[in-house]
């Protein structure tokens, strides 16, 4: 193990209630009210639920059906992924001013070392002058995203930076100064430790563990037996502060693709279905593990003679799901089988197929957005390949609850909700006052989906480029 740094040097940055947050500076009207992002259908789940709507018991990961029975007066919105990559862009466009080694975890959420930063003010890393770097690395943020928040934790380490940052939620700044680490982690509940889940707690509770200060007095033999080698060792470490582990720069991936070169010539079309299906359970391995998702599915087939084809699906919301991948896959090979050109093709002989997802996101999955449930796994691979889920109405039409639309007479504004045959928009954007409600048959020509004005399109209505400038000490 590597010697743990003497200096508070690693920076914890966490966007509060992410999703919300970004609804809410974008609308007005829900400013202060409580705000649920997620799947809005029955079926659906809680993406992020708004401080004002945490009141009320309503968290992530619940069921929507839940989160509505326990604050039926909240906004129940459909996530807009542009909008919120736009604001992760600006956030960590903002945190690489500061160093240039930042390790995002996800949209809302990055490692930053402070000790690789050029910035002066940080010469000695004291725990006042980190203290006041983060405090500007704060306001920072919040002016390149126009308004949102962040709690920030700074400490010696990984562990202890995360642990910090979640003190005093939200809007808030904890730096943890050397040596003190122990004395902070003694009181508090061993879940504080990344894997303590509810079987491993329950299982250290019936040992008499339950909180930090328990735990130091197991020995490290005596934790490998309660929870196994690796796990036991890593809690006997982390119970002392001790982690090491260094703040990596990731670079962005662009997709996540596996396939395979096979001795004989494929002709079985049932054979392939089944290696397609089963490379998509590894491509969603892989994303699930480096926390992305995707909306592009693609499917390569090279065959007898070199020749290469490929069929791409594009979903409604990024996945990282095995079942929703393998589904997609099925109906792409079938549509390659059904073809005047492509079906006889196949049968003559593949020498390749391959899996592979792209565009794409790094924190959304369709599970918390989904209003349908997951097709099952197992289905379909000795049969003819099902047909892909049809959306939900709202999703088909485009209303979906807080999508971005425009009227050509009344201007922007968003959906507040649809159903038989009409459509309701609350007429207001960011820069404007909460506007006025009014509503349109859900095939109203003058009322569209609206898009920013570029290149590459997103539904975020004006969300701030990041904005030039540096994080050195006021003048």
């Amino acid at each position: 193990m590597r010697d743990v740094r003497r200096e508070a040097s690693v920076l914890h940055l966490d966007l509060d209630a992410f999703f919300a947050a970004v609804e809410q500076r974008d609308k007005p009207s829900l400013r202060g009210r409580p705000v649920v992002v997620g799947g809005t259908g029955g079926r659906g789940v809680v993406a992020t639920a708004s401080y004002e709507a945490r009141v009320y018991g309503v968290r992530s990961a619940m069921s929507t059906r839940e989160a509505r029975s326990r604050c039926p007066h909240a906004a129940f919105l459909s996530g807009r992924f542009s909008a919120y990559r736009e604001a992760s862009r600006a956030v960590m466009g903002a945190l690489r001013e500061a160093s240039p080694l930042v390790e995002p975890l996800s949209l809302d959420e990055a490692f930053v070392d402070l000790a690789a930063s050029p910035d002066p003010t940080l010469a000695d890393l004291s725990v006042e002058s980190v203290t006041a770097f983060a405090e500007r690395l704060r306001a920072r943020v919040t002016e390149v995203t126009d308004g949102l928040t962040c709690s920030v934790g700074v400490a010696t380490s990984k562990f202890m930076a995360k642990v910090a940052s979640d003190l005093d939620k939200p809007d808030g700044l904890v730096v943890v100064a050397p040596g003190t680490e122990r004395e902070l982690l003694r009181p508090m509940s061993v879940t504080v430790i990344p894997g303590v889940g509810p079987a491993t707690a329950d299982r250290l509770r019936r040992a008499g563990v339950q909180t930090v200060a328990d735990l130091e007095q197991v020995s490290q033999e005596e934790l490998v037996r309660l929870v196994g080698s690796a796990h036991g060792a890593g809690l006997f470490h982390l119970a002392r502060a001790h982690d090491d582990r260094p703040v990596v720069a990731v670079r962005e991936t662009k997709s996540v693709s596996v396939e395979g070169t096979y001795d004989s010539d494929l002709s079985d079309l049932r054979l392939m279905e089944h290696l397609l299906v089963r490379q998509s359970g590894e491509v969603a391995a892989r994303l699930a593990k480096a926390g992305l998702s995707g909306r592009t599915v693609t499917i390569k087939v090279r065959l007898h003679d070199f020749t290469t084809t490929s069929r791409s699906a594009t979903l409604p919301e990024p996945t990282d799901n095995p079942a929703v991948v393998a589904r997609v896959v099925r109906s792409l090979l079938a549509e390659l089988a059904a073809g005047v050109e492509t079906g006889p093709a196949l049968r003559a002989g593949v020498r390749l197929l391959g899996v592979g997802v792209s565009g794409l996101a790094d924190w959304v999955q369709d599970d918390l957005f989904a209003d349908l449930e997951a097709p099952d796994e197992s289905a379909g691979t000795d049969g003819e390949a099902d047909d892909l889920p049809e959306p939900p109405r709202a999703r088909s039409t485009g209303w979906a609850p807080g999508a971005d639309v425009v009227h050509d007479e009344h201007g922007r504004g968003w959906v507040w909700g649809s159903g038989r045959g009409v459509v309701t928009v609350r007429f207001e954007t960011r820069e404007s006052p909460a506007g006025p409600v009014r509503s349109f048959p859900v095939d109203d020509p003058a009322l569209h989906l609206w898009q920013r004005p570029e290149d590459e399109p997103t539904d975020d209505p004006g969300a701030p480029a990041t904005r030039a400038g540096g994080l050195s000490a006021p003048g």
